[in-house]
């Protein structure tokens, strides 16, 4: 825990560490990472995903509901998941529990054990063992959420305006994309705002790509609902134009969009309409990818950056100036703890918060390597860039874990419940 907060001059008689011309800043919080385990722990795990966190300056992860099996849509399977992530962690860790078809009973287990909200898909999610949810759906969960004091993350695409793909084999990038238009985001995120509206439950959209939406994020926040949103690396540093046919490691959902899409996100960014930039880490084996047959169409979407987001986002901010390390804190890390009822303990450092740090030096570059890469897969469209912003060291409550490459402690990270660990 942080004691006190001092100017340097004071001379506390301990010990000193001067990181030279480094950035330090309160340790990364990511809310958005599918980990996997248990039952799919060959697309990741809680050891590797631990590693790439704090190799990337992340000192406590949230776990997402899906593509675990169990999902974690009960308070039996939040506690599969509890003795799965137990002594394997690297960093802290919590969990987000899932909202199915007809779970609205057992919101309140989970709440009980300790989650801070719930994550629902309103199209088909890929998995079996989680379903999606329609209006009707959310119209029994929300006053339940509402009344549990916790927070609705929502994949927000509106499945009517989603074509059905054709069942060819499609190298085209332009092909997927025309499969998730902008506008099936914008009529959900309005959907939203709505329900938001009538029952005043916290909704939260994840990984927003279309900046159309923004428009009514912005009328929902001028109105002072509690409604919020979150975007991703991807699609604040890559835009539509630049994926090549058959980078298949660029499918996810929704997508990459256009150029002119992407400047508009960083605007959104910047006014505040967007809360923050998590990573929506979402690995899976190299076959699922379908990188070999390049085919965009049946490939599995989901992007691996758990452990590069901070320098995705500070070189793409750095190219467009106007970012102060101000910012990139509370982007990175202290509007991700307040999503997760974790604020004045994570992503901050003001005296009673945990001690976790991350030591940068945002003028450092480095190429992305894939042997240096510590998710369990290395297939990622950052492989090759260079990137501004070395992470060199990170502490996690006070205890040096990651240094210059390499971690130098087993697994200690804490699993976080809401109202104790």
């Amino acid at each position: 825990m942080i004691s006190s907060v001092e100017d340097g001059s004071a001379g506390s008689g301990g010990e000193v560490l001067d990181f030279g011309d480094s950035v330090v800043m309160p340790g990364l919080v990511d809310t958005h990472v599918h980990v996997d385990e248990p039952g799919r722990t060959e697309w990741e795990g809680f050891e590797t995903a631990g590693r790439a966190a704090a190799a990337g300056g992340v000192t406590t992860l949230f776990d997402m509901p899906l593509n675990s099996v169990p999902a974690t849509t009960s308070a039996e399977a939040l506690s599969a998941k509890v003795a799965a992530a137990t002594g394997r962690t690297f960093v802290d860790v919590g969990f987000w529990g899932g909202v199915v078809p007809g779970n609205e009973r057992d919101l309140a287990g989970m709440a009980e054990k300790g989650v801070p909200g719930f994550k629902c898909f309103l199209v088909p999610s890929g998995v079996p063992e989680f379903g999606h949810v329609g209006e009707r759906d959310l119209a029994a969960a929300l006053p339940e959420i509402a009344r549990l004091g916790r927070v609705l993350l929502v994949h927000a695409e509106d499945p009517r305006y989603l074509p059905t793909p054709s069942s060819a084999a499609d190298r085209r990038y332009s092909a997927y994309l025309a499969t998730r238009p902008s506008r099936a985001e914008d009529e959900a995120v309005a959907l939203l705002a709505r329900l938001c509206r009538n029952t005043g439950a916290r909704i939260h959209v994840v990984h927003l790509s279309s900046a159309d939406a923004l428009t009514e994020i912005a009328r929902a926040r001028a109105e002072g609902l509690p409604f919020s949103a979150e975007t991703c690396p991807h699609y604040l540093f890559f835009a539509a134009e630049e994926v090549p046919d058959g980078a298949t490691e660029f499918k996810c959902a929704p997508p990459i969009r256009d150029r002119a899409n992407r400047e508009r996100l960083w605007e959104g960014l910047r006014d505040g309409t967007i809360d923050m930039v998590v990573s929506d880490h979402s690995p899976s084996p190299p076959e699922l990818k379908k990188r070999e047959a390049g085919d965009f169409l049946s490939a599995w979407g989901g992007i691996s950056s758990l452990q590069l987001r901070l320098p995705a986002v500070w070189t793409a901010a750095r190219a467009r100036g106007g970012v102060d390390l101000e910012r990139m804190s509370a982007w990175l890390s202290a509007a991700p703890a307040r999503l997760a009822g974790m604020e004045g303990r994570k992503g901050t450092l003001v005296p009673g918060a945990d001690a976790d740090l991350v030591v940068w030096n945002p003028e450092q570059t480095f190429e992305v390597r894939p042997e240096e890469i510590h998710h369990r897969h290395k297939l990622t469209p950052y492989a090759g860039r260079t990137l501004a912003g070395v992470v060199e060291t990170v502490f996690l409550a006070g205890e040096k874990i990651f240094e210059r490459g390499r971690l130098l402690v087993p697994p200690r990270g804490k699993l976080l419940l809401r109202g104790g660990v």
